[in-house]
C-alpha cells in the first residue's frame, strides 16, 4: 500500500469552494476502517465497499424532516437540543407549522417538492441524551452506528442545499478576455467564465503538469477542457479529448464546430465509423471515445501521431472505477502519466470521495469545488413495501411513485426527466404517465413503438434510449418544451445534455446490476441546470424499505473510484506487450507498479504472472526459451488490436480449430420473399421496433 509521503509527490490540492460537512464541524473522527460487512445496531450489514465512519457525535442534535402538516416535535427535545433543525415542504398547509417553529426559534428550511420524513440526533423525545440515532417515518425501527452517521450527513447535505439563493452572482463571473488571449474568446461558448472556470483557467495556462478538476455536474467543466486543448494547439501540439460514450462525441463535436470554421482541424473518432488515417494524422484536435483512442494506441501505423499529442483531456475521469470502461482508461492513463513531459493530462470529474487519491496517483494538481450555478436537493422517497419476489408489483409501485412526483412538478410548470433501468421500463413508464394525463392506453402493447410514440407524444411525454427510433425528435421536443416529461435510460445521464427542473430515478438497477453511485450522481446532475432556465433542481431516487438505508449511506459517502484493472489484467498485459512497451516479466512488474490498482494496494505480482501463463497457454504469447520473455503471437497481436477479450479470443480460436472444413457448398433453398412463416430457414424472426415481423431475409 502506498504511503502518504510517497503518494503526494507532484500533487497539490486547491480547495475552490464550500467546505465539506466534516470540515465545517470540528468533530473528532477515527481513521476510517474498511467495512467488512459489519452489522450496525442489529440492522443490515454495512456495505463492504464503504469505509465504516466513526459514530461519535458530541453535540445535542435534534434534526427532523417533516411531511405531515399536523406534526410537531416534542417540546422536551427542543429544550434539550443545542442544535435543532427542521426541513419541511413549502406550501400553504405548512404555514401553521412554520409559524409554530418560528415562535420557538427553531431554524427551518423549506423545499417546494419534499417527500421525506424522519429524524436523526442525540436527543430523545423526553430530552434525554442518546448515542447518534436515526429513525425513519411511521415509527420505523431506529438505527445507530454508521447508519446514523449516514443519515446525519445526508440531512446536512440537504440542509446546505436548501440555503437561500443569492439575489445574483454576476460579480463572481470574469470576462473571458481577462484570462485568455483575445483571439480565443470567439472559440469559447460564453463571454465570461464562472467561478469554477475562472479559478481553473489560470492553472491550465500557467503550468504544464497534470491537472484534475472536480466539480458537480452542471458546473461548466467543458470550457476548461477547451482552454487546455487550445493551449496545446498554440504550442504546435495536438489535443485529444476523451469522452465515455459515442453520444458525447456527437455533442462535443457540435460544440467544436465553431473551431472548424476558424481553421482548426477537428476529427471525431468512434468505433462506428472509419476515418481516413491521413485525416487523423493532420488533425489538430481528436474527439474520441476512450476505447477508440486506446485502439489507435495499439495501431502501430499511428504511433507517430500519438507522439504529437500534447494534451489529453479526459472527460469524466472518475470512470476509472467503471466496471466496463474503467480498466481501459486506467491502462491508458498509466501509460501517459509516465511521460508527463510529453503529454499533459487534464482530467474533468464530477464529485468523487477520493479525488485526492486519483490526483496523487497521476502526480496531478487537484482543483476541487462544490460550486454549482443552481441549487440541487436530492431525496430518497420511500416506496410502499411489496413482496420481493413479485416483480410486477415492485415495478407498479415504482411507476406509481414516479407518476405522482412527475405530476406534482409538471403541474407547477416544471419539466421532468424520469430514468428507468431498462428499455421496456421506459416504454411502460411513459405509457403510465400518458394515462395519468387522460390518454387511453388500455390494451396498448408496450413493444409497439409506433403506438407508444403516438400516444405519449399527444400527452407531452417523450421517450429516449439508444435504439429508440424517435430519440432525435424526443431530444428536440424536450429542449423546446413541447414535451415536459422525458423518460429515458442512463444514456441521457452520461450522454445527451437534456436538463430539467426535476429528475426521478425510478429504478436502482440496470438490468440485473445495481446502478453505480457515480451514475446516480450524473442523473441527479441533470436537475436544475442553468441552461434550462432553472435556478433550482430536485432529484429523487425511489427506494424500497430494504434498500433505502444502503442508498443513503452510499450517497452520503459519495462515489469512491476503485481500480478495475485487476479484473482484466491479461488483456492489458497483452496490449502493453503488443505496443512493445514491455518484453519481460520484470518489465511487466514495473508496469503494474505504476497502475492505479497497485497504488490502491493491489501490489502483488502473482496475478500478473498467472495472466502471462494464461496468455501463453491460449497462444496469445509465443513460447520462448527464456520463460520471462513476453512475445506476442499473431493471434495475440490480432486479439489486442481488435480489443477482443483474451478469453473470448481463445474460445473463438478453439471453435474454429474444431469446426470441420466444408467440402461442398449446398445449393440455396428457395422461398417466397413475402414468406413470414416461423419455419422458413431464411426468416429473420427478430421483430422491428414497431413490433411487426421483419420481411424475409433470404439472399
Amino acid at each position: 500500500m502506498h504511503s502518504d509521503e510517497a503518494g503526494t509527490q507532484g500533487s497539490v490540492s486547491a480547495d475552490l469552494g464550500v467546505k465539506r460537512y466534516d470540515q465545517l464541524n470540528a468533530i473528532a473522527r477515527v481513521p476510517a476502517q474498511p467495512g467488512p460487512g459489519v452489522r450496525a445496531g442489529g440492522g443490515p450489514a454495512w456495505p463492504q465497499d464503504l469505509a465504516v465512519p466513526d459514530g461519535t457525535e458530541p453535540r445535542a442534535l435534534a434534526w427532523w424532516k417533516a411531511a405531515d402538516p399536523a406534526w410537531r416535535p416534542a417540546e422536551a427535545a427542543l429544550a434539550a437540543a443545542e442544535d435543532a433543525r427542521v426541513i419541511l415542504p413549502d406550501g400553504p398547509e405548512y404555514e401553521e407549522l412554520r409559524g409554530w417553529l418560528e415562535e420557538r426559534d427553531v431554524p427551518c428550511r423549506v423545499s417546494r417538492y419534499w417527500e421525506e420524513a424522519g429524524q436523526v440526533g442525540t436527543v430523545n423525545d423526553t430530552g434525554g441524551r442518546t448515542e447518534l440515532v436515526t429513525a425513519g417515518p411511521e415509527g420505523a425501527a431506529p438505527a445507530a452506528g454508521p447508519w446514523a452517521v449516514a443519515a446525519r450527513d445526508a440531512f446536512a447535505a440537504q440542509w446546505d442545499a436548501l440555503e437561500e439563493l443569492p439575489e445574483g452572482d454576476a460579480d463572481t463571473y470574469v470576462p473571458v478576455g481577462a484570462l485568455v488571449p483575445a483571439d480565443w474568446a470567439e472559440l469559447l461558448p460564453h463571454p465570461s467564465f464562472n467561478p469554477v472556470q475562472a479559478a481553473a483557467v489560470p492553472e491550465v495556462l500557467e503550468g504544464r503538469g497534470h491537472l484534475v478538476v472536480v466539480a458537480p455536474t452542471g458546473a461548466g467543466k467543458t470550457p476548461i477542457g477547451m482552454v487546455a486543448a487550445l493551449e496545446a494547439y498554440t504550442r504546435g501540439r495536438k489535443a485529444a479529448w476523451l469522452v465515455p460514450q459515442r453520444s458525447l462525441t456527437d455533442e462535443l463535436d457540435r460544440d467544436l464546430q465553431l473551431w472548424r470554421s476558424r481553421g482548426l482541424r477537428v476529427v471525431r473518432l468512434t468505433g462506428e465509423a472509419a476515418v481516413d488515417t491521413e485525416l487523423i494524422r493532420s488533425a489538430d484536435v481528436w474527439v474520441a471515445t476512450t476505447e477508440k483512442f486506446e485502439a489507435i494506441c495499439r495501431a502501430g501505423s499511428l504511433r507517430d501521431s500519438l507522439a504529437e499529442v500534447g494534451c489529453l483531456v479526459v472527460d469524466e475521469i472518475h470512470l476509472l472505477g467503471d466496471p466496463t470502461r474503467g480498466a481501459v482508461l486506467e491502462a491508458l492513463l498509466a501509460r501517459v502519466r509516465e511521460d508527463s513531459a510529453g503529454t499533459r493530462i487534464v482530467g474533468l470529474s464530477a464529485t468523487v470521495a477520493n479525488a485526492e487519491e486519483v490526483a496523487r496517483w497521476l502526480g496531478a494538481r487537484l482543483l476541487r469545488t462544490t460550486w454549482r450555478p443552481t441549487r440541487l436537493t436530492w431525496q430518497l422517497p420511500l416506496l410502499d413495501p411489496v413482496e420481493e419476489t413479485d416483480w410486477a408489483a415492485r415495478a407498479a409501485v415504482r411507476t406509481g411513485a414516479a407518476v405522482r412526483i412527475a405530476r406534482q412538478v409538471t403541474d407547477d410548470g416544471g419539466s421532468v426527466l424520469v430514468f428507468c433501468g431498462s428499455k421496456r421500463r421506459v416504454r411502460s413508464t411513459a405509457l403510465a404517465l400518458a394515462a395519468d394525463r387522460g390518454v387511453s392506453t388500455v390494451g396498448v402493447d408496450a413493444d409497439d413503438a409506433e403506438a407508444v410514440e403516438r400516444l405519449c407524444t399527444g400527452a407531452g411525454v417523450r421517450l429516449h434510449y439508444r435504439d429508440w427510433p424517435y430519440k432525435r425528435e424526443a431530444e428536440q421536443a424536450f429542449w423546446a418544451r413541447e414535451a415536459d416529461v422525458l423518460v429515458a435510460t442512463s444514456t441521457v445521464a452520461a450522454g445527451v445534455n437534456l436538463p430539467a427542473r426535476a429528475v426521478i430515478v425510478s429504478d436502482t438497477t440496470l438490468g440485473m446490476d445495481r446502478v453505480e453511485v457515480s451514475m446516480v450522481q450524473q442523473m441527479f446532475g441533470r436537475a436544475g441546470r442553468i441552461g434550462a432556465g432553472e435556478r433550482e433542481g430536485w432529484a429523487f431516487l425511489l427506494t424500497d424499505p430494504a434498500e433505502r438505508a444502503h442508498w443513503q449511506a452510499r450517497l452520503a459517502a459519495g462515489y469512491t473510484v476503485r481500480s478495475r484493472l485487476a479484473d482484466h489484467v491479461a488483456d492489458h498485459l497483452l496490449a502493453e506487450a503488443v505496443q512493445q512497451r514491455l518484453a519481460t516479466l520484470e518489465e511487466a512488474e514495473s508496469w503494474w507498479a505504476g497502475t492505479f490498482a497497485a497504488y490502491q494496494g493491489h501490489d502483488s505480482v502473482e496475478p500478473l504472472h498467472e495472466a502471462a501463463k494464461f496468455l501463453a497457454s491460449v497462444g496469445c504469447l509465443r513460447p520462448a526459451a527464456d520463460e520471462d520473455r513476453l512475445e506476442p503471437s499473431a493471434l495475440g497481436r490480432l486479439t489486442s488490436r481488435f480489443m477482443v477479450d483474451a478469453v473470448l479470443a481463445d474460445d473463438l480460436a478453439t471453435a474454429l480449430r474444431r469446426a470441420p472444413v466444408p467440402t461442398t457448398r449446398s445449393p440455396p433453398k428457395t422461398c417466397s420473399r413475402s414468406c413470414s412463416a416461423p419455419a422458413c430457414p431464411y426468416s429473420n424472426r427478430r421483430r422491428s421496433p414497431s413490433g411487426r415481423r421483419r420481411p424475409c431475409a433470404r439472399p
